[in-house]
């Protein structure tokens, strides 16, 4: 089982446009979506949608409309009462593909409702696989709470502790290699502009252009004793860098549609190639798959495995002849 922990969940309404938004004009919209999300609950609803058993852990009132949606979407949940509602996000997406998002806040969690959280984690961690913690924080909660978590977790299960992926941003994602933290994830996934302000190394837009570069940013992470570093370029495809080795893919050019949930996928394509026995080259190889085939896709829609083109993926070792992998 992959559990996934949203402390900051959304109901993302994507409104796709006709022409390219138009700052201060009245325009209108080709369609609209609503789905229960935020970046755990992606990842599960794409596990889900591969049938692999999957846990969303997150804040919300049973009668909250996203907890509704995740029933409606027979997303297996587990969720711990807050009195207020979660927020709501705005996405609106050009013809291109650009994306505008417009993200709110988020309720404020009290401590208890944090300590129960934390709880629930260590307790459906025990039958877990992996335990992904995912996401931005709400308002009021320490910078250093996943940091905190995936050493609660360990310490708790010991032996039986699941594999522990995080991917997130700014502050949350600096405190997990803050000075005096001994206990590192299994695996992060930044995307380009979140490795270069990580690591003080290059830029967004420079690692998207050379997956060299990103390996070597990458490198210092995993020499730092985080186990894996799962990059994603954007266009540019992904690189990977493990104990084992590093390689970088890319994906025959799509029509974006929108980029919203495409890291999301691209974390779950990971984890599902992970559990089911592949190697690293082939576990980037599904996340890059998943994750094209959600840039390729309506607002915030998450891809099942058969909207994926596997074969449309190129995986090469570093400095080593690409190749072609399904």
């Amino acid at each position: 089982m992959i559990v996934t922990l949203t402390m900051n969940p959304a109901l993302d309404k994507t409104i796709e446009l006709g022409a390219a938004l138009a700052h201060g004009d009245v325009q209108r919209s080709r369609g609209s979506h609503i789905q229960a999300a935020g970046k755990g609950v992606n990842v599960s609803r794409a596990i889900a949608q591969a049938g692999v058993k999957t846990l969303a852990v997150l804040p919300g009132a049973g009668t909250d409309p996203l907890l509704r949606q995740l029933i409606l979407d027979d997303v297996d949940h587990r969720s711990v009462h807050i009195d207020h509602l979660l927020r709501t996000n705005i996405t609106i997406t050009d013809p291109d593909g650009t994306t505008t998002k417009i993200n709110e806040q988020g309720p404020v969690l009290n401590s208890a409702v944090l300590e129960e959280l934390v709880r629930v984690v260590v307790e459906v961690s025990r039958t877990a696989t992996w335990l992904v913690l995912a996401g931005s924080l709400p308002p009021g909660v320490e910078p250093g709470f996943y940091a905190d978590l995936v050493a609660t977790v360990r310490t708790a299960l010991g032996d039986a502790a699941p594999k522990i992926a995080v991917d997130t941003s700014e502050a949350p994602l600096r405190a997990l290699f803050a000075d005096g933290v001994d206990t590192l994830p299994d695996l992060i996934k930044p995307n380009a502009e979140e490795l270069a302000e990580l690591t003080g190394q290059g830029t967004g837009p420079g690692f998207e252009d050379s997956p060299t570069a990103t390996a070597a940013a990458a490198q210092a992470l995993v020499d730092r004793g985080v186990g894996a570093v799962l990059a994603t370029l954007g266009a540019g495809g992904a690189v990977l860098v493990t104990a084992e080795g590093a390689w970088t893919a890319s994906h025959a050019p799509i029509v974006p549609r929108s980029t919203v949930g495409a890291g999301d996928s691209a974390l779950a394509g990971y984890l599902l190639a992970d559990v089911a026995g592949y190697a690293p080259a082939h576990c980037l190889s599904r996340a890059v798959a998943y994750g094209s085939a959600a840039a390729a896709l309506p607002g915030s829609a998450i891809p099942t495995p058969n909207q994926l083109a596997p074969d449309a993926v190129t995986v090469a070792e570093l400095s080593k002849t690409p190749r072609t992998t399904s």
